[in-house]
């Protein structure tokens, strides 16, 4: 069984991550023909899609990597590199990941599903919130490891909810400098994440680095 600081680890790994502060300016730009009262319904939906997708990563994960003949080590490199790359791009304050959704959100308000796509996926619960948690599944198999796990990711969920249910507030209290600092800070926190899943994986791989 793993100690409770690697569970805070996980826990501040998945919300640097999915990075609900960084998401606000998308949401509110998304919802803004919407009332308060809408508004609050779609970021519900997303909070407790963040936490679904997180938490069936969790169970499921591990079978889907058999199933495509992919072992844990090199999951955990090339996890890695993603979440290294993700780091990076908070590091340095750019704006692919906006310009990315700009489609996926016109497409998602004619259809009225934008508190799942792209909301929750891939904007909140993108494929390095997904492999950190794959990865960190494999360190134990025990019943109360699984149980700690989902219960962080509760937590990332609740935050996501009330991130977003204040997001008006936020924004206006934070400003767009407050929330590029913000979105550093998070960025140094999940690149030493990153590597340390890449010096892991690395080390089952290839043996004699350890030495």
């Amino acid at each position: 069984m793993l100690e409770v600081p690697q569970y805070a680890k996980l826990f501040i790994g998945l919300l640097s991550i999915v990075n609900p502060m960084g998401a606000l300016p998308i949401f509110l730009s998304m919802t803004q023909a919407h009332t308060p009262r809408e508004r609050n319904k779609v970021g519900l939906i997303a909070s407790f899609s963040v936490a679904v997708i997180l938490a069936a990563a969790v169970f499921i994960g591990e079978p889907l990597l058999n199933a495509f003949g992919i072992g844990i080590p090199s999951f955990r490199v090339a996890g890695g590199i993603l979440i290294l790359l993700m780091a990076l791009s908070m590091l340095n304050d750019t704006t692919n990941r906006a310009k990315k959704i700009e489609q996926e959100q016109q497409d998602a308000q004619e259809q009225d599903s934008l508190a799942i796509v792209p909301l929750s996926m891939p904007l909140l619960a993108g494929p390095g919130a997904i492999s950190t948690v794959i990865v960190f599944a494999q360190q134990d198999k025990a019943p109360s490891h699984y149980l700690a796990m989902v219960a962080a990711i509760a937590l990332v969920g609740g935050v996501v909810f009330i991130a977003l249910r204040l997001a008006p507030l936020l924004a206006r209290i934070l400003g767009p400098v407050g929330l590029r600092v913000l979105t550093r800070i998070m960025g140094l926190f999940l690149a030493a994440i990153g590597i340390e899943f890449m010096a892991n994986g690395l080390g089952v791989l290839f043996p004699g680095l350890k030495s």
